[in-house]
């Protein structure tokens, strides 16, 4: 099923993929989109949602399960408070990556801006993974609660690949960086240690699934490029609400 977006409305553009899904597709490609907000949100397993174009606002927000693929960039707040499924992106991304994702995976070719990865979380064996190519801003990683976040530096940037305040309330999960990393830029709540043997088993495994999703070669990456950033606490912040 093959849809043009040149001109829709945001919400007339998602009435028509659901009403594409509601007949019966399975696979939906929409052309010319131009930041209409909202596409897949809340979209179940067993759909895949092809954009050619740059989607606005909360795409895939609340997603369950279903995948999109974006041939272009993303703006801002892909992912929020996505529950399963996976977004592929061809491009870069805009702030507020996985806001509050749940699980799933983001997988982001290029950059991505300012706190990716804010309030990510996980429970038992929902897991929430965000990926990115070369760069991420400022606070990635904000008040992390659970999930991976692994920055990959392709192409290997002059300085460190993550901006500042990186993990600043952090309270669970992980977040992996290939490159230099100092210690001031990063906040208080956040240990910097190597990565051990089987968390690079496990990342070897999610970096095959991101290039055979992206069509990347990063056979280049090593272990012992990476540093893992860790809570030193999971209440980083319990003195200031409790005695």
């Amino acid at each position: 099923m093959r849809i043009n977006a040149e001109g829709l409305h945001y919400r007339e553009l998602n009435n028509r993929i659901h009403a594409a899904l509601d007949d019966g597709a399975t696979e939906v490609t929409v052309d010319n989109v131009r930041g209409q907000r909202y596409l897949g949100a809340g979209l179940g397993p067993g759909v895949r949602l092809t954009l050619n174009g740059v989607p606005g606002n909360d795409l895939a927000a609340f997603m369950n399960g279903a995948e999109i693929v974006v041939n272009a960039n993303v703006q801002d707040g892909t992912g929020n408070t996505m529950n399963a499924g996976r977004v592929i992106v061809h491009g870069a991304a805009g702030d507020l990556l996985g806001h509050s994702m749940r699980a799933g995976r983001i997988f982001v070719r290029d950059d991505v801006g300012y706190r990716a990865g804010i309030h990510c979380k996980a429970f038992e064996r929902n897991v929430p993974i965000i990926v990115v190519g070369t760069t991420a801003g400022d606070y990635l990683g904000e008040y992390i609660a659970g999930g991976i976040v692994l920055v990959l530096n392709i192409g290997s940037v002059a300085g460190s690949p993550v901006g500042r305040h990186v993990g600043t309330g952090m309270h669970g999960g992980a977040i992996y960086v290939r490159g230099a990393v100092e210690r001031h830029q990063l906040g208080a709540e956040v240990g910097l240690a190597d990565v051990e043997p089987g968390e690079w088993a496990e990342l070897s495994r999610l970096l095959d699934e991101y290039c055979a999703a992206l069509a990347l070669d990063v056979a280049t990456c090593r272990r012992e490029d990476f540093v893992r950033l860790y809570p030193h606490t999971s209440r980083p912040y319990g003195k200031l609400y409790s005695y």
